[in-house]
């Protein structure tokens, strides 16, 4: 004879309703009737709880085979929510129910299927129960809509142990990442190995973490001690070390993507490093970062700095000093000697009398450095002083053509606020002679991946004939003037500007070279250099000049072109005087910006084509 009962119930609690559960299964298989029994099953259309709410839930337990299978069926609606999705549970059970097993478990809804066997190791119900279960996941998925978050053919084991206490809990828990993908934005594992142990007590108001170790793979182990507050989830204390991460495994799995927008999105790094913090009512009150024979090399070739060492604590409640040190590095391809850093940093400011950085035979000197954090913004200003720098291993480091004499600057007033970087003062640099002045400089995003400049710059006296030969453009003697004009570079490329470059005033020798008319011209157009082929003027070697000049208005990639007069049918970029003189004309009054930088391109490496 076989026997089948259903109940159907309407509760608002979930606790009753499994409460209910359990007694009616227990009542049923202890009843004289259990081996007539075939089928058990219980319903409730609604369910409600604090966090979510479920309706058509049937649990339902089959006894007709040898091993017991129980299955759940339900909707279920977290409150967040506004949308339902259905939960499967199916189970195959033990003989002896006492110490279930369940070895062909599955929830299913429609983002998410997660097979399961789950073992109870240990179950005593003699006044003061003791818990021990494990959980296996096998081949888990799980995505979201907007494609955030999922996981894929994952593998993994918990384990958790329950030991009743005179107030709560005592508890152990053990996590295994087997294997499996994960993806939850910004970051991605694309392999298992990882662990988590942990052990503490809980009860109605606390759940205390007494140690906790979390091992990741190749990178290292967190150790933690906290507390958490159950009424608002507040965490009320935390403390943790990480005595020795492998950075080289940490920066792609862990630290690449939290900065995609910075400077450091893109660089290869090795060394260790070391970590302290603590955390108390949900707020950081210390910390403690030490470097440890750190290499960092920016793979676009920005920067590099080798074998850094460091020491950077923080304390919210008293001032630490910081230092920083590495012993050679490169800026833009500028070599940087070994470099020292001493600085006080005081809850969220940083203070730095002076710090110096060696570049080639000079250095930059930075006095007066403070910087602040507020409003999650970072505000800092600085005083700085380029000390003298050979031009020569300058324009050579930067694979630019040789340049003599030095450059130096000193600007009274560096301030950086909000992303955005202004200088009190000008920078000015001593090349070919003469000098060139940049002022009114502001920096966007400087250290980002896309940087904006604006400035405006002068030159002024820059001997020719340094300069020609520099370049390879033609002997010219005499002196050039120019200003450049609401420059404005974005991701170091500009896209605007108002350029004049012209013949210095005063009285001085004005020759021009052949060759140098003919590059002059290719970058106008064809004309002049066609007019001394085809003329007596080819047999001389060089001209006299009144004057030269020649200007571009860049706008939307295109450099609108000008000379020092205008005619009908173009404008003059050369002025001729005395005799043998010559003129030369631009005929080209709209060029593209990419045109013109291949047009100086050739003219500058000695291989003119005029067309």
């Amino acid at each position: 004879m076989t026997i089948s009962y259903s109940i159907k119930l309407i509760l608002t609690d979930i606790k009753r309703f499994l409460v209910v559960s359990a007694l009616f299964f227990c009542a049923l298989l202890q009843s004289s009737a259990a081996n007539a029994i075939s089928e058990i099953s219980i319903s409730a259309e609604r369910i409600e709880h604090a966090q979510g709410a479920t309706k058509n839930t049937t649990l339902n337990l089959d006894l007709r085979d040898a091993l017991p299978k129980l299955s759940l069926r339900s909707g279920f609606k977290a409150k967040s929510s506004p949308d339902w999705f259905q939960l499967k549970f199916n189970c195959s059970l033990a003989s002896n129910l006492g110490s279930g097993r369940c070895s062909e478990g599955l929830i299913k809804s429609t983002h998410l299927e997660v097979p399961f066997s789950f073992e109870l190791d240990r179950l005593s119900l003699n006044g003061k129960p003791d818990i021990s279960a494990t959980l296996t996941l096998n081949n888990a998925n799980y995505s979201d809509e907007a494609g955030l978050h999922a996981t894929e053919k994952f593998n993994g084991k918990f384990k958790l142990a329950l030991q009743s206490m005179a107030r709560g809990w005592a508890w152990q828990s053990q996590v295994d990442w087997l294997s499996g993908e994960v993806f939850w934005q910004p970051f991605y594992v694309a392999e298992g190995g990882h662990q988590l142990q942990a052990s503490g007590t809980l009860n109605d108001i606390l759940l205390n973490i007494d140690v906790a170790r979390l091992q990741v793979k190749n990178v290292g182990g967190l150790d933690v001690s906290g507390q958490l507050r159950l009424s608002d989830y507040q965490l009320l204390s935390l403390n943790g070390s990480a005595p020795s991460l492998d950075l080289a495994a940490a920066y792609p799995l862990l630290l690449k993507p939290m900065l995609e927008k910075s400077a450091l999105s893109n660089i290869e790094v090795g060394g260790k490093a070391a970590l302290q913090f603590s955390i108390k009512n949900a707020e950081l009150k210390s910390f403690e970062l030490d470097l440890h024979h750190i290499d960092v090399a920016d793979i676009n070739q920005k920067f590099a700095f080798y074998n850094i060492n460091a020491s950077l604590p923080w304390s919210y409640d008293e001032p630490k000093e910081i230092m920083f040190s590495f012993d050679s590095g490169e800026l833009l391809n500028l070599p940087l000697a070994k470099t020292n850093i001493v600085a006080t940093v005081n809850r969220f400011s940083l203070t730095s009398n002076n710090i110096r950085l060696p570049i080639l035979d000079g250095a930059l000197s930075l006095s007066d450095v403070s910087a602040a954090r507020i409003a999650n913004q970072w505000y800092w200003h600085l005083r700085a002083k380029l000390e003298p720098i050979s031009m020569a291993d300058f324009s050579s480091r930067l694979s630019l053509p040789r340049m003599d004499g030095t450059a130096s600057a000193e600007i009274p007033l560096v301030t950086y606020a909000g992303g955005r970087l202004t200088t009190d003062g000008s920078l000015q640099l001593k090349v070919f002679n003469g000098a060139a002045t940049v002022s009114q400089l502001v920096m966007q995003n400087p250290l980002g991946t896309t940087p904006k400049l604006n400035a405006d710059i002068a030159l002024r006296n820059l001997d020719l004939g340094a300069l020609t030969r520099t370049f390879s453009f033609g002997a010219i003697e005499g002196k050039l003037d120019g200003d450049i004009k609401q420059l404005e570079l974005q991701n170091w490329k500009p896209v605007k500007f108002d350029a004049v470059i012209q013949s210095s005033a005063g009285r001085y020798p004005r020759k021009i070279s052949q060759r140098a008319v003919e590059n002059i011209s290719s970058l106008g157009g064809a004309g002049a250099a066609v007019a001394i082929q085809r003329s007596f003027l080819h047999f001389f070697e060089q001209f006299n000049y009144q004057a030269i000049g020649l200007s571009c208005k860049l706008r939307n990639d295109v450099c609108t072109m000008g000379g020092i007069a205008s005619t009908p049918g173009g404008y003059v970029i050369v002025k001729g005087s005395g005799i043998p003189a010559i003129t030369v004309m631009g005929y080209n009054q709209t060029v593209a910006w990419t045109d013109l930088l291949a047009r100086i391109k050739r003219v500058t490496t000695g291989n003119t084509i005029i067309k």
